[in-house]
């Protein structure tokens, strides 16, 4: 199945050297989804009857939406590479979709945050598969 993260890296006129596209495409992927289940996630939150016991998941939401939002930007963008600062985002990237998925995890009771849990654990593990292709 073709993707547009797919499309774009094959459009890229340079050399990616011996980037792993198939784990890139997927992390990149992997970082858009997260970041939209955690935005809905912290919305749906909101809703809840229950807002004043949600802070903590409200937050972790927030914060996992952005780490991975500004995760996909940077494996997005090629030219001028820098595993060093590739590696240190897609670790902070992994920690923060596991805290997420943790905390989601704990109010599985919900839809919202039980499927929000999932994308995090995808999202997490992709980061740790292409953390491990870098050289």
């Amino acid at each position: 199945m073709t993707t547009t993260v797919k499309d774009m890296l094959a459009t890229y006129p340079a050399d990616l050297g011996e980037v792993d596209r198939e784990k890139l495409t997927k992390c990149t992927e992997e970082c858009i989804a997260c970041a939209q289940a955690c935005t809905a996630c912290a919305d749906a939150c909101l809703s809840e009857g229950t807002v004043g016991e949600l802070t903590k998941c409200i937050r972790t939401d927030m914060d996992c939406a952005d780490i991975c939002t500004a995760t996909a930007s940077v494996l997005s963008r090629h030219t001028g590479y820098d595993a060093n600062v590739t590696r240190a985002i897609l670790q902070a990237c992994a920690t923060a979709c596991k805290a997420c998925g943790d905390e989601c995890s704990s109010h599985a009771d919900m839809e919202h945050c039980r499927v929000c849990a999932e994308a995090c654990r995808s999202c997490e593990q992709a980061c740790n598969q292409l953390i491990q292709t870098l050289g």
